[in-house]
């Protein structure tokens, strides 16, 4: 599929950056550019996908975000080894169904629920102080009002890796950033969740979690984590709501 093609699908149009991340993930994860090798220069994907070369860069940079691809000064941009790993597909959906979304969360809470109480358990004092960083950074972004997705990811992502399991890290990270819809590179990102009160909401549940963690309460850090994603499902189940009722306004 073109990125001609995919501009006709119906639903909220997507910006360019997001087709080309969506066609890049797809064209990782089918194998046609294989781990180690290294993608066409910005001037030819400007010519292959139609685009200028800010749309490129940006694309670039979230595919560099997620881990899948790694850009190397004077040489290129190249596949990251593990970019084809069976999670990586997950994270490859680039629909915005509100469904989908609520079935990544379903995956999330499987998983993170448990890495919350484990990291609670085994985290080092450093693992703390990433986990609060992240916090921190969120909050500085959130108050000069611009995005915060990345950091959100780099939160979840500082609790996986303090349970000292790299499992965790390797799906969280298949799941990829674009998971967390108040980063605008989300396909659920809207301007709704992306207001201050949202992520502000958002903060606060982030701040129960962190306080379990720091606490070395593995009880607390799993049920702080499992209210946190259970809000965020019924955020979005609420959203699912709203649609029905508007098509049969």
């Amino acid at each position: 599929m073109s990125l001609s093609d995919e501009m006709t699908i119906p639903g909220r149009k997507p910006k360019l950056a997001d087709l080309v991340i969506g066609t890049l993930r797809k064209r990782i994860s089918a194998g046609e550019y294989r781990a180690g090798t290294k993608l066409p220069t910005e001037s030819q994907m400007t010519t292959i996908f139609g685009v200028s070369r800010t749309v490129v860069r940006e694309a670039i940079a979230a595919l560099s975000a997620d881990g899948l691809v790694q850009p190397r000064q004077g040489a290129g941009v190249f596949v990251v080894g593990n970019a084809a790993s069976p999670f990586t597909a997950i994270g490859a959906d680039t629909s915005n169904k509100i469904s989908v979304a609520i079935n990544v969360l379903e995956v999330r809470m499987g998983i993170e629920i448990e890495s919350a109480g484990l990291a609670a358990l085994r985290r080092s004092a450093s693992q703390e102080a990433a986990i609060q960083e992240a916090w921190n950074e969120f909050e500085r972004l959130m108050k000069l009002g611009t995005p915060t997705g990345k950091t959100d990811f780099a939160f979840h992502r500082a609790i996986a890796a303090a349970t000292n399991n790299p499992f965790y890290i390797e799906v969280l990270d298949g799941l990829g950033s674009r998971t967390i819809p108040c980063d605008v590179a989300s396909p659920w990102g809207t301007e709704s969740v992306l207001t201050f009160e949202y992520q502000a909401g958002l903060q606060r549940e982030h701040l129960a979690i962190l306080k379990a963690i720091s606490a070395q309460d593995a009880g607390a850090a799993r049920e702080a984590m499992r209210q946190h994603l259970s809000l965020s499902q019924e955020r979005y189940r609420q959203r699912l709501r709203e649609q029905s009722t508007a098509k049969q306004d």
